[in-house]
């Protein structure tokens, strides 16, 4: 044991800078070690201290997840001074332990500090001017990480700090799909096993299925390709198996693969700290030993593509350490059509092993992603887990259940503008006519809610998972496979594809307390795209912009979407009658045009590629300009099609 202890890194993953403020700063971060911390905080243009404490158990918060793995939060509200906003902040956080002296975070990260800097630094965001958003990263596309962009524009804003071109990011929104749970490369599934075993992550019991415990999971001929043999061959489970597990062949849009979909908690802690550190990728070795013949060349090259996925993730973890980071789920952190339709809740959640698998996402949602958005609101959760995993035997399905019924996954920034992320995911309205159509993504109360947030601002911006203004056409196929009761088979989950929903949407826009200013971002489609809504028939329309950015490590087929833009244009022009029959007929929507050196202006609206999204505001809050920052290097500004024309 003592052997595998050397090999484990003192710092597993992170760490990430959470929510910042004026008056507080939180991290989160993984050690290997029970840890007492010490906060350094000083003001990087006077040089002068503004915080330097040892930390008080009320300010780290500790849950253990296994023998060598905590998951730390330290959150500090500093109690007479503020910190300076808008200006660099360096920070120093020091770790000590019974068997570790008091020792640096850049000692143990050296490659976390950027060229020519001595410490790790954040600034606190208020009037917000730059702001990064994306989506849907998948650690196995076969392209290249847009999250690297992230660091390059981080990196080249310290090396010219005083130019007055350099952009300088306030804050970064992963909009969904963190990780796929539900997609797993077979070696990225491999790395997952020897994690498990490399921390002593905790197993559980696992009730109605073919095995009974986690531990029985990693050496299972099952385990690679085939999970969805593990269900039980009862009546019930074929549902679950169709529903849930099975590869689903999708037609217009994507093929998904589920044969590798993550169960057991371990495995889920494991996937967040593999693709947010490098730190563990070097302490393993991928192997195919236990891989079947039939899958040995897929293996293979999944194995290429992650290797070069791995090579990227230094970069990845400097960025979220001085950038503030903000997140919210989407249906590939739990599993795709996550609540989709009622149907499919009916059945997934009837059976203990799929409602086990959910829940066990749901927990490494909020340890991983969720408490830092808001750590007040997750105190009690926290808690709960940390009973659950001190007997997972005894309180875990008690912890899920209270998650299932959890309605604060939403939250608000208080910048200006301020930001309003929504839930789009677990407070559904569900049909009540049938239970194959697809639910909507929010219900009457919870828009109520969002209503009453918007009021008395100026200026908000509002987060989806999902565009709230999609593409018409495939919204429209959408539709057709709703009617015949196939909504699983195109994932159906659009804000129109629900009568109530879509109403009361789309009257928050028109009611004359809706902010003058909005703006909302959105991703999980696979393409970016940048629409201007205005409502006709009234003379002081809010100016309404959405900027889509998806996805990070992620596409749609290419010549798929050529095909769908160009068909969306033929059929929905403006003065097409076809747009009578839609919901946005009281609207009018103008198409942005990516400036691109191979599309002609008019020719495309949509840009299929790998990418982060910048969103550049001006001091009052409208949107400048909306640009992509694309993975392979390339920029790409939407224009309005009178500046492009």
């Amino acid at each position: 044991m003592s052997n595998t202890k050397l090999e484990i890194p003192e710092i597993i993953a992170g760490p990430i800078i959470r929510q910042v403020s004026a008056k507080n700063v939180t991290f989160w971060l993984v050690t290997a070690k029970d840890c007492q911390f010490k906060l350094r905080l000083s003001d990087a243009k006077s040089g002068g201290c503004i915080y330097d404490q040892n930390l008080e158990q009320a300010q780290v918060q500790s849950v253990q997840v296994g023998q060598h793995a905590f998951i730390q939060l330290i959150n500090v509200t500093l109690p007479n001074e503020c910190l300076p906003v808008g200006e660099k902040i360096f920070y120093d956080i020091r770790l000590s332990a019974a068997d570790m002296v008091e020792t640096s975070l850049t000692e143990f990260l050296p490659d976390i500090i950027y060229s020519g800097e001595k410490l790790p630094s954040f600034h606190v965001p208020h009037q917000l001017k730059n702001i990064l958003h994306g989506s849907c990263r998948k650690p196995h596309h076969p392209g290249p990480d847009a999250f690297l962009q992230v660091d390059k524009l981080l990196s080249d804003s310290m090396d010219t700090p005083n130019n007055a071109t350099a952009i300088k990011p306030d804050l970064l929104l992963l909009t969904g799909d963190q990780i796929y749970a539900d997609d797993v490369a077979g070696p990225t599934l491999n790395a997952i096993q020897q994690v498990v075993e490399l921390l002593g992550l905790y197993h559980e019991p696992l009730e109605g299925a073919t095995i009974t415990d986690s531990k029985e999971l990693a050496n299972h001929p099952y385990c690679y390709y085939h999970r969805e043999e593990l269900l039980p061959k009862i009546d019930i489970n074929e549902a679950v198996k169709r529903k849930f597990f099975s590869a689903k062949r999708k037609p217009v849009f994507t093929s998904d693969n589920a044969k590798n979909h993550l169960i057991a908690l371990n495995e889920v802690l494991a996937m967040y700290f593999l693709v947010w550190s490098p730190a563990l990728w070097s302490c393993i070795k991928i192997s195919d030993a236990h891989i079947e013949t039939a899958h040995k060349l897929q293996f293979a090259n999944e194995q290429k593509v992650v290797e070069r996925f791995v090579k990227g993730l230094y970069k990845v973890q400097r960025a979220m350490a001085h950038l503030p980071v903000y997140m919210i789920f989407d249906d590939h952190d739990v599993t795709d059509d996550w609540n989709l339709t009622r149907g499919w809740e009916e059945v997934v959640y009837s059976h203990p092993f799929s409602k086990r698998i959910i829940g066990n996402a749901l927990i490494g949602y909020l340890l991983c992603q969720a408490w830092g958005n808001k750590p007040d609101k997750m105190d009690e959760l926290v808690n709960k887990t940390k009973l659950a995993l001190s007997d997972m035997s005894q309180h875990q399905n008690a912890l899920i259940d209270t998650l299932f019924t959890f309605e604060d996954w939403h939250y608000q920034l208080d910048t200006h503008p301020a930001i309003l992320v929504l839930d789009t995911r677990t407070r559904r309205w569900r049909s009540e006519s049938n239970a194959n159509k697809p639910s909507g993504l929010m219900d009457w109360e919870a828009l109520c809610e969002l209503q009453q947030n918007m009021i008395g601002h100026q200026s908000v911006i509002m987060v989806s998972a999902a565009p709230v203004y999609g593409n018409k056409l495939i919204e429209s196929i959408q539709k057709i496979f709703t009617f015949f009761g196939k909504a699983l088979m195109v994932d159906a989950e659009n804000w129109m594809a629900h009568r109530g929903t879509a109403n009361v949407m789309l009257n928050i826009f028109r009611h004359f307390k809706t902010p003058p200013n909005f703006i909302i971002l959105s991703g999980d489609v696979h393409y970016s795209f940048v629409y201007d809504i205005r409502l006709k028939f009234r003379k002081n329309s809010p100016q309404i912009l959405q900027f889509t950015c998806s996805g990070i490590k992620n596409e749609f087929p290419k010549r798929l979407l050529s095909v769908l833009d160009r068909l969306n244009k033929w059929l929905f022009s403006a003065r097409s009658p076809l747009n009578v029959l839609t919901k946005r007929r009281y609207m009018t929507i103008s198409h942005r045009i990516p400036a691109t050196s191979d599309q002609n202006n008019a020719q495309h609206t949509l840009h299929n590629a790998s990418a982060i999204g910048l969103l550049t505001l001006d001091k009052s809050g409208h949107a400048k300009s909306c640009k992509l920052y694309c993975a392979n290097g390339k920029q790409v500004e939407f224009l309005r099609k009178n500046k492009n024309s």
